[in-house]
């Protein structure tokens, strides 16, 4: 389990600050120990509350669906530039059903003006907005 905690501490320390995790036996506390060395921070999901883990699998299924499944990595550097992107998507140009269609963090598009699409991965990611 220390190697698995090593290799969480090595991916991209500087961006990763906290980890939310269920309350499985694997999150024992050296794995704790290791991750709060490394400067991340532990949130765990509340007792007795099956549905508290579900935004985060919506994640895990979302980018597998929509870019991981879709490419072929080649190389780490590549994987990482292909979830950065996916994650800038999703929070800035992806509509979310649970919030009303609304984007998490972006502008809310206008409603006058040409159509304009905005390519992300090559294509494999589009964001349509009205030129202004």
């Amino acid at each position: 389990m220390r190697q698995v905690g090593r290799t969480l501490t090595m991916a991209d320390a500087e961006t990763c600050r906290v980890l939310i995790c269920d309350r499985d036996a694997k999150w024992s506390e050296p794995v704790h120990e290791i991750l709060q060395e490394a400067g991340i921070r532990i949130v765990q999901t509340p007792y007795r509350e099956p549905n508290a883990n579900a935004y985060a699998e919506r994640f895990v299924r979302s980018i597998k669906e929509e870019c991981l499944n879709r490419i072929i990595p080649l190389g780490q550097r590549h994987f990482r530039k292909a979830v950065h992107e996916y994650v800038a998507h999703y929070h800035l140009e992806r509509n979310h059903q649970g919030i009303g269609n609304a984007l998490i963090a972006g502008v809310p598009a206008t409603r006058a003006g040409a159509i304009r699409r905005r390519p992300r991965l090559g294509g494999l990611l589009n964001y349509y907005e009205r030129a202004a």
